[in-house]
């Protein structure tokens, strides 16, 4: 076994969910990343942690999705996240379109029937991470030597460091009313964030980690924004995002390719066409684009928006909670031409930080 896999599990195992004795642990990962898998058992049977192991397929759940008539809640799949202490999901797989031939209704009915169930997940310790496998090198442009190396080496990042720059944008986050986002002549967005939190993504429930995130105020979001990178949903590229929000809620929409998709997101429910996050980018180890979201919103030198639910933790008591099936992220590159104000002060230029040397 390549001794980064071994690394790798060991960082989910002791910087993202702390698993220890006696912990119920979920390991969801397709049959590639047998390996992670075989890792992950080890050190739980070290610790005297009990997991269970699901085979993720998006092959077959495509095909249920494709025969299914209509989705009811799965009771025991909900009994099972209830029970359990710990999540540990990757992505991988050997096709990563494989479900580009879903209606995007389809996709939406789906999602409703499995909100309660997510929140369930979400309301544990979980870790999102992605297992290197030849697909999703082949998505990035990548060898897959060099996708192992791109992946592995943005993991193993030193958290402890990444934690402390972050915390920077944090303070003036937290401290906010009102942050604004221009870029070009086609993104000037505002965004009510009085009474909402900022959280420090280091590498715990996402991995590889490296953003700042928080969530505007439901009905405070008021602009347009050109999301000028591409981003796949489903297994289909939807490219050239273009939203127009009025009291936080998307009043008008429009991609170059695959609107229809979109279009269903955005109507999966009511909650999806509000903001539920606004994220900061600030992994320099991340530079490049890969198609892969779990690594492309944490680029240094983007934002990223997400339509439909936000995380509770990041809504102050005061503010609503924004609640969808849906949370779908989409990028803006910040690297010329754009700033982030943060009530009426500059804090952010063409990428740079205010807190770096050459703002």
């Amino acid at each position: 076994m390549d001794a980064r896999i071994r690394e790798h599990a060991e960082i989910i195992a002791d910087h993202s969910t702390g698993i220890e004795s006696g912990d119920n642990v979920v390991i969801q990962l397709p049959k590639e990343a047998e390996d992670l898998a075989v890792a992950l058992h080890e050190i739980c049977g070290d610790r005297g942690a009990n997991p269970v192991y699901l085979n993720y397929s998006k092959r077959a759940q495509r095909a249920f999705k494709r025969s299914s008539a209509e989705f009811t809640q799965p009771s025991h799949r909900r009994a099972l996240y209830e029970e359990a202490d710990v999540f540990v999901i990757a992505r991988g797989g050997q096709n990563a379109t494989e479900d580009a031939d879903v209606d995007p209704d389809t996709n939406a009915a789906y999602n409703r029937a499995m909100e309660e169930v997510k929140r369930t997940r979400l309301s544990k310790t979980w870790c999102l991470t992605q297992y290197p496998t030849a697909s999703h090198a082949q998505l990035a442009g990548m060898s897959t030597e060099a996708y192992e190396n791109f992946v592995w080496d943005a993991v193993s990042l030193d958290w402890d460091a990444q934690r402390e720059f972050q915390a920077e944008m944090v303070e003036i986050l937290d401290a906010a009313d009102e942050v604004r986002i221009k870029s070009g002549e086609e993104t000037d967005l505002t965004m009510d964030l009085s009474g909402n939190s900022t959280l420090n993504d280091y590498g715990e429930a996402n991995l590889p980690g490296g953003e700042v995130f928080t969530a505007p105020v439901r009905d405070g979001v008021d602009g347009e924004v050109h999301f000028d990178l591409p981003l796949y949903r489903y297994g289909r590229e939807i490219d050239g995002v273009r939203l127009r929000f009025e009291d936080g809620k998307v009043v008008s929409h429009s991609a170059e390719r695959n609107e229809d998709l979109l279009t269903g997101i955005l109507d999966t429910d009511e909650g999806s066409r509000h903001l539920g996050e606004l994220g900061i980018g600030m992994n320099r180890q991340i530079d490049r684009f890969t198609y892969n979201m779990l690594f492309d919103e944490k680029m240094g030198d983007t934002v990223h928006m997400a339509v439909g639910s936000a995380y509770p933790e990041t809504v102050g008591e005061e503010n609503e909670v924004n609640e969808s099936a849906e949370h779908v992220d989409m990028i803006v590159d910040m690297s010329e031409d754009s700033v982030i104000e943060v009530d009426g002060e500059v804090v952010q230029r063409n990428g740079t930080f205010v807190f770096e040397d050459g703002f």
